[in-house]
């Protein structure tokens, strides 16, 4: 008696006074009724890597095919143990200490199924699963970091056995094979697979919930090959009761999302809602911030009266994600950004960076040519690896700013702590929104909503996720990036702190092809300088052209360079006592 007083102590301490979620109507509650509006982050290319995350998109897209490209340079052991490295730096306690610290209250984990479980090919008894303890251990360790800081873990099956669908890249589909659909095996393993997890985390209030299929995209019956055109979903729904009476036969606590067809979003077809804890999932990337590209999602959580949730979305600039977030807190939905890590990346929090020995491995793949050796390719391998540490990422404080302080508050902030006299490089311009910390013409990727509007933004894609175009610099005096590709009336803004009145000279270092002109002004418009710029011939021969009698006050100065044609790059700008 007394140990079952003790244990039911121990239930109701865990799940009482938790804060494991449920639904609410249409809203996601914790035990104590509060709206929980999950801010997460998907750990997107840990378990599972799609080939642009590592470059290898052109001739390499699902991970097989990188197993393969790996496996050819330094052979199946090597292959082995670059993966066992990139799997142990990908995410560590570390990482999540980070997220909780930036303002993230959620993970979405990406994972895939054969780092729990066998292929079924690879069976020895139809209808038996073996299970690999490393899927379950990295997700048992990645769920202590998540409690450790109080934020919740949503598992997300991205990778189903078979693959889920016709885009082979993001469920690591492999087509010589049966697909999740032509393989009722496939489908049963499935099932097992979240009856297994459900199982070992029935008593875990920081699990958020079990994503169960991600991004379905298959044509039932329909003819585009991405289901976008389906209009009954019969297998996907059928597959997701039975994936959903799975795992209530062990769990009864835990929020389930579902997702429709066509990577997500197409709901078509759909039954009756079969379990009373359960909300949608849709995913959305490249089109408008309004109420019309989010509706349909809207118009399912009314008619079902069941909360919606964005679970993946992002790959777009830091105006985009912005407008985003304001849209998303106006309707208390909440999200996951996609993904955590990837290489030669503006558009995420970190930036996993590259190597010139593994774009050497990049070129031999895609183009071929002399084979580089064995022991080269496993040193540039476990490099990367290597890179992927947390200590080792460059941390991108722009997008960290536009996904939570520029949600609410409109003004810009110093990049960095500009005192004068001193030099002010560039790409070294305020945090915030456009219109606060810089203007220019070409900031976001709205290609879905409207093909003509595909974007880069920052052309150069390097070191921020703004409009603002920037390269890698080759002056001789550089902090690696310049502003290029500038138009008239693009304008970029540097908070400078001067320690008394004063005049100054700013020696501007630039480049342009055409003769042409910028302008120094302060936040309120006041001009302060207009500067004429001579032609240096070519687009990175650098010369320095200086302003006199620069008047700064005491204290806080906001200082905008403004653009007046096209074409002039921007390395720095020196500010010198007179």
């Amino acid at each position: 008696m007394k140990r079952f007083i003790v244990l039911s102590a121990l239930l109701l301490s865990q799940f009482g006074t938790s804060q494991l979620l449920k639904t609410s109507g249409q809203k996601i509650i914790n035990d104590k009724g509060e709206n929980i509006q999950l801010r997460g982050l998907g750990l997107g290319g840990w378990m599972l890597q799609e080939g642009y995350m590592l470059k290898t998109a052109d001739f390499a897209g699902p991970q097989y095919k990188i197993k393969e490209k790996i496996a050819e340079l330094i052979g199946e052991d090597g292959m082995r143990e670059f993966y066992k490295a990139y799997l142990k730096n990908g995410i560590t306690k570390q990482d999540i200490d980070f997220l909780a610290r930036a303002g993230f209250n959620s993970v979405r984990l990406p994972m895939h199924y054969n780092l729990y479980t066998l292929p079924v090919e690879k069976e020895t008894v139809k209808g038996k699963d073996t299970w690999l303890e490393e899927g379950f251990k990295m997700t048992d360790d990645l769920l202590q970091w998540c409690k450790d800081n109080k934020i919740y873990l949503i598992l997300d099956l991205h990778a189903a056995p078979g693959g889920q669908g016709n885009d082979a890249n993001i469920s690591d589909n492999d087509k010589t094979k049966p697909s999740l659909w032509e393989s009722e095996e496939n489908q049963r393993k499935t099932v097992a697979l979240w009856k297994k997890l459900a199982d070992r985390y029935k008593n875990e209030p920081w699990i958020g919930g079990y994503d169960i299929i991600n991004e379905p995209n298959i044509n039932f019956t329909g003819k585009n090959p991405n289901g976008t055109d389906e209009m009954s979903n019969a297998p996907l729904w059928k597959l997701q009761k039975d994936i959903t009476a799975a795992i209530r036969e062990v769990d009864q606590k835990h929020l389930i999302f579902i997702e429709g067809n066509g990577w997500g979003n197409n709901y078509n077809g759909l039954p009756p809602i079969w379990d009373n804890n359960m909300a949608f999932s849709f995913h959305k990337y490249w089109n408008y911030n309004d109420d019309a590209t989010i509706q349909f999602a809207l118009d399912l959580r009314e008619k079902h009266n069941i909360p919606i949730w964005l679970g993946e979305t992002g790959e777009n600039s830091n105006v985009w994600f912005t407008e985003l977030i304001r849209l998303l807190d106006k309707h208390n939905i909440g999200y996951a950004f996609w993904p955590m890590k990837k290489i030669d990346n503006i558009a995420g929090i970190t930036n996993v960076k590259t190597t010139s020995e593994y774009e050497k491995l990049l070129n031999y793949w895609k183009n071929g040519g002399e084979k580089p050796s064995k022991d080269y390719a496993r040193k540039a391998l476990l490099q990367i690896a290597d890179n992927y540490k947390l200590n080792n990422t460059e941390i991108k404080r722009d997008v960290i700013d536009a996904m939570f302080r520029q949600v609410t508050d409109a003004s810009s902030k110093p990049f960095k702590n500009h005192q004068v006299p001193g030099r002010i490089f560039a790409s070294e311009y305020d945090l915030g929104r456009m219109g606060s910390a810089y203007k220019d013409n070409d900031f976001i990727n709205l290609w879905v909503s409207d093909p003509a509007k595909r974007s880069e933004w920052n052309s150069g894609q390097q070191m921020r996720n703004d409009g603002v175009d920037i390269y890698v610099c080759n002056d001789k005096i550089t902090n690696q990036y310049y502003v290029g590709k500038t138009e008239p009336g693009e304008w970029i803004q540097y908070t400078i702190h001067s320690k008394a009145d004063k005049n100054y000279t700013f020696d501007i270092r630039y480049s342009s092809i055409q003769p042409a002109a910028i302008r120094l002004e302060d936040a309120s418009g006041k001009l302060l300088a207009s500067i004429p710029l001579k032609s240096t011939g070519k687009n990175e021969n650098w010369a320095t052209v200086s302003a006199k009698n620069i008047q700064l006050r005491k204290g806080e100065n906001k200082i905008r360079i403004i653009f007046e044609n096209d074409g002039v790059n921007l390395n720095y700008f020196e500010v010198k006592q007179e």
